[in-house]
């Protein structure tokens, strides 16, 4: 590429940092500017595309940044870039690139998926997590569940996941998220495919009917202890009423 035919020698240089504005997901015909940063002044800035031969923009700087702005953004400007620079103390070698920064340009975000931490079968006593996970960091996620109308748990993440905690108690259930971007105008993602979650062996069901029958053993041995007490009763009363 480009950029590596000119990286002439071993360069010991800061590694810039390259930041979206608004941010790395927009909605075609949006306005971008990557932001490409340094803590030293540098003489000239570039900004590359994976999978492009030439720089996207160069610019001639004194200060720590330059700014690459995008008009009326179309999704052929989605992909991943870097940036570097020059110094003017060594101005044919360039610096170590920034890390890669992920742009997406799109009315809709891909579809996350939705797994359940340790397992989608709960054992009673124990508690459950759900992680809803999609390509991007910093959306903003959100949990629903079957029979609820609104979002279940709402959480916004710096990582590409979420997760969301669940009680045994409140486990058992049909489960699916999405997420979205966290400025305006809002971008979501399609909904996560369905992820049901079941119980392992004895369920609250199953602990409802043994209280059932404990209540009703209980209720006859009351009403025994009732029937013997009246028998007592009565034969106590024939006694007294005998001449």
């Amino acid at each position: 590429t480009w950029l590596a035919h000119h990286l002439v020698r071993e360069i010991t240089y800061l590694k810039p940092t390259l930041s979206a504005r608004p941010g790395p997901v927009l909605t075609p015909g949006g306005n971008m500017t990557l932001w490409c940063r340094v803590s030293i002044p540098a003489a000239r800035f570039i900004l590359y595309k994976v999978g492009e031969a030439h720089p996207v923009q160069i610019q001639e700087s004194s200060e720590e940044g330059a700014e690459f702005f995008f008009e009326r953004v179309t999704p052929s400007h989605g992909g991943s870039y870097s940036c570097c620079y020059q110094t003017h103390a060594s101005y044919y070698a360039w610096s170590q690139p920034s890390d890669s920064l992920e742009v997406w340009v799109t009315d809709m975000l891909p579809k996350p998926w939705l797994v359940a931490v340790p397992s989608p079968v709960v054992v009673a006593g124990r508690n459950v997590s759900l992680r809803c996970q999609g390509p991007l960091g910093g959306m903003s996620f959100a949990l629903y569940r079957v029979g609820f109308p609104g979002p279940l748990q709402y959480l916004s993440s710096a990582q590409p996941w979420a997760d969301f905690p669940l009680q045994d108690s409140m486990a058992p259930g049909t489960y699916s998220c999405y997420y979205h971007t966290p400025f305006a105008p809002y971008i979501l993602s399609e909904r996560s495919d369905p992820l049901i979650i079941t119980w392992s062996g004895s369920t609250p069901q199953d602990y409802t009917i043994g209280n059932l029958i404990r209540m009703g053993l209980a209720g006859l041995v009351l009403l025994t202890l009732g029937v013997l007490l009246f028998l007592d009763w009565h034969r106590w009363r024939g006694c007294q009423e005998r001449p």
